[in-house]
């Protein structure tokens, strides 16, 4: 990441897209499926402290994760009284929506759970072989009849771009794939930004399994920072869209002051050099994403 990015990002806190829209670079991640409404009350906090992005994810098969979440963003941008066009809301595809019909229909129903009328990225959640091409030409649908402001992937290979290049008349915006310091591919990012698609990393924090690394305690302690903010500023020097997820007030208001510091290039080659192929997620726990998908698909 040159000096100019990072000024860049210092001011703006976003990165802007291929279809030239403006998206913040770190935001709220919603993953598991609240209880007395966690994620409603976790949202409010993440406004209240300044994120301009919320993304909502889910597990691959548990519909009822992504429902539950979309409902209770919805009343949580509701109890923060802040207007709609001042956030940036990301959602998924439901896995048993891979059809043309049902992703039309199922996005409308996302609209009402979230009450808007547009949702700002739309991502399509694993890339299944048989209805990939249907999925993604809904989603251009949706785009051009203006009710998502961009499109985008997660859990797209080189191998599975390729194949979504020969039907798509629109390049994803957004590609999501894990991405920190210990799952590092620079390769892969540098193929996703030739072709003019924005990475987004899951897991920034690792699981909290790194919290007592040596490097990154030293960077940490270098900064007066932790080691989970030391990791959040390294994505995006990174350039990488980062959602670290938390439902605690504490962490979440943590999670964002990151804006006052920057790790130098020493600092950064050293935490690039962390990569340790080691199993993290689903992906790489089988390492290759269409195995981890036919297995997490069997629910294993």
């Amino acid at each position: 990441m040159n000096v100019g990015m990072s000024e860049y990002l210092k001011v703006n806190k976003s990165v802007v897209l291929n279809n030239g829209i403006e998206m913040p670079i770190l935001g709220l991640g919603i993953y598991a499926p609240g209880e007395k409404d966690e994620v409603r009350q976790a949202v409010r906090w993440a406004i209240e402290a300044g994120y301009g992005l919320i993304d909502i994810d889910c597990l691959s098969k548990n519909t009822d994760c992504i429902l539950n979440n979309e409902a209770q963003v919805g009343r949580g941008i509701q109890d923060a009284g802040i207007e709609r066009e001042e956030l940036f809301i990301t959602s998924k595809v439901l896995d048993s929506s891979h059809s043309y019909e049902n992703v039309l229909q199922n996005f409308n129903q996302s609209l009402n759970r979230l009450q808007t009328d547009y949702i700002d990225l739309y991502l399509v959640h694993w890339p299944v072989p048989q209805t990939y091409k249907e999925t993604w030409l809904a989603l251009e649908k949706l785009y051009s009849d203006g009710l998502i402001r961009a499109i985008g992937v997660s859990h797209y290979y080189e191998s599975d771009l390729e194949k979504l290049f020969e039907c798509a008349t629109i390049i994803p915006a957004v590609n999501v794939f894990e991405q920190n310091p210990f799952i590092y591919l620079p390769d892969f990012l540098e193929y996703c930004r030739n072709k003019e698609i924005c990475p987004k990393g899951y897991a920034p924090l690792v699981g909290g399994r790194e919290e007592n690394n040596r490097i990154l305690e030293k960077v940490a302690e270098n900064h007066d920072k932790s080691t989970y903010q030391i990791l959040i500023r390294w994505a995006i020097q990174q350039g990488i869209i980062t959602v670290p997820k938390s439902v605690n007030k504490k962490h979440i208001e943590a999670n964002f002051k990151i804006w006052d510091f920057e790790i130098t290039d020493s600092e950064m080659n050293q935490i690039e050099k962390l990569s340790l192929d080691e199993d993290i997620s689903w992906v790489t726990l089988f390492g290759d994403p269409d195995r981890a998908f036919g297995l997490y698909g069997k629910g294993s």
